[in-house]
C-alpha cells in the first residue's frame, strides 16, 4: 500500500549504517563521514516519526511542552478496520523489525567502537543510538497506548509480538481507519 514510505523507511536506516562501515573506505575526511551519517540519521528520526510510522503501522508519538513548561507524551493510534488489516500486515513487519534490529546494530557499533579505542566516533555511534532508540521508545509507548512504566510496556510488548508471531489471525492489528489520542 505504501511501498514508497517503506522504501524510505528501510533506507535512511540502511544508508546510516552502510556509510558508516564504509566511510573509511571511500573517504579520509572524518568531518565529512560524520556529517553524512548524522544527516542520514536524521532524515531517518524526522521521517520515522512523522511520515513512515503513520502511514505504515497507523502510529505517531510526539512530545509537546505546555505553557508550566511539563512535558507531555502524545501518542495517535488509528482504530483497526478487518478490511485494510492484511494490506498492511507485511509493512508493520517492515516497520518494527527495522525499529528494533537497527538501534541493536549501533549499540554493537557502540561497543566495537570502544574496544577498539576509535573514540573519536563514539559520539557519532551515540547519536545514532540515541536517535534510533528514541523512536523505538516513543513508537512502543504509542503502541501500548502510554503506558509510562516502561518493563511493563517491554513485556507486554514483546509477548504480544511473540504471540502475533505465532499466531497472527488471533490478535487484532493496527489498522488504518479511525484515531485514537492517548496523552501520557
Amino acid at each position: 500500500r505504501h511501498p514508497l514510505a517503506t522504501f524510505f523507511h528501510l533506507f535512511f536506516r540502511v544508508s546510516a549504517i552502510v556509510t558508516y562501515v564504509c566511510c573509511d573506505w571511500f573517504s579520509r575526511s572524518f568531518v565529512g563521514c560524520f556529517v553524512t551519517v548524522l544527516l542520514l540519521l536524521s532524515f531517518d528520526f524526522w521521517s520515522v516519526k512523522n511520515v513512515t510510522g503513520r502511514l505504515m503501522v497507523g502510529l505517531r508519538w510526539w512530545n509537546q511542552i505546555d505553557e508550566d513548561g511539563k512535558s507531555h507524551w502524545i501518542f495517535e493510534a488509528r482504530k483497526a478496520s478487518p478490511n485494510q488489516i492484511a494490506a498492511t500486515e507485511a509493512e508493520a513487519r517492515i516497520f518494527w523489525l527495522g525499529l528494533i534490529i537497527c538501534p541493536l546494530i549501533w549499540i554493537v557499533f557502540f561497543f566495537s567502537t570502544l574496544f577498539s579505542l576509535k573514540l573519536k566516533w563514539l559520539a557519532l555511534v551515540i547519536a545514532g543510538i540515541s536517535l534510533q532508540a528514541a523512536n523505538l521508545y516513543g513508537y512502543i509507548l504509542c503502541k501500548m497506548g502510554g503506558e509510562s512504566d516502561i518493563s511493563k510496556v517491554a513485556a507486554s510488548f514483546l509477548s504480544q509480538t511473540v504471540f502475533q508471531t505465532a499466531s497472527p489471525g488471533d490478535f487484532q492489528k493496527p489498522g488504518l481507519e479511525g484515531l485514537e489520542i492517548h496523552k501520557h
